[in-house]
């Protein structure tokens, strides 16, 4: 008795004349637990089970919640007790909550700023026009995404999305003046949306001015339950 091919992800059980299939996990799309794992030399700052790398922005303890896998935004900005620079990996996966009766910059608005000076947006703008530089993917007010590449790697709210990010920090004098303008790359789930991006601004919410120096990863609270899950950091030389 011949069987035709199997289809991938599907084992067969024979019972007699029947046959029962069962289906291969759910892929990490589709389960909201599952994540990519960290490569080595990256420290974990988010594994899903608690904020103890973090502190509220004023130093006290996070009121942010955590559950199942996640955290989700609540009072006020947090931020690592590390920090970071000037150049690294970073790796975050985000989740945006549906805000049909939002538009533009209302709707499920986050940042993610690197050393707490460079905010790489977070907003729904899946059928959501905005300024350009202010979208996702961008860099807040100063460099904008590829928008034919955002459109095509944005998915829709209540979907887990990814950003991998390569930064390299300014260069300043003395003076603290930049003489040497930082570098940005990032891919919005898996799609490059800024290559070779460089600039030699902050943006706007930063934490200081001070070039040069390391600084925290810092998670913004603009108001909506966005979440977060999965971030990890690579320092590079």
């Amino acid at each position: 008795m011949s069987f035709p091919p199997l289809r991938t992800g599907v084992v067969p059980l024979l019972l007699g004349a029947a046959c029962v299939c069962f289906l291969s996990p759910l892929s990490s799309a589709e389960n909201p637990k599952a994540s990519s794992a960290p490569p080595s030399g990256a420290k974990v700052l988010f594994d899903g089970s608690n904020l103890d790398a973090w502190v509220s922005r004023d130093g006290k303890p996070v009121t942010w919640k955590v559950m199942d896998g996640y955290m989700e935004v609540g009072k006020g900005d947090i931020m690592t007790k590390d920090k970071f620079g000037p150049k690294f990996q970073l790796h975050v996966e985000f989740w945006l909550p549906l805000m049909e009766k939002a538009k533009g910059q209302g709707r499920a608005n986050s940042g993610i700023y690197l050393q707490g000076r460079y905010e790489i947006q977070v907003l729904d703008s899946y059928r959501n026009d905005t300024y350009e530089n202010g979208s996702l993917g961008a860099l807040y007010g100063l460099i904008a995404p590829n928008k034919e590449a955002r459109d095509k790697a944005i998915k829709p709210p209540e979907n887990w999305q990814t950003y991998d990010i390569t930064f390299q920090a300014p260069t300043a004098d003395e003076q603290n003046k930049v003489v040497k303008k930082g570098q940005l790359e990032v891919s919005l789930n898996g799609v490059p949306v800024i290559e070779k991006g460089t600039f030699d601004k902050l943006t706007g919410g930063a934490m200081d001015n001070k070039f040069n120096e390391p600084g925290p990863l810092r998670l913004q609270d603009h108001g909506c339950k966005v979440r977060y899950r999965n971030i990890w950091i690579k320092p590079l030389d």
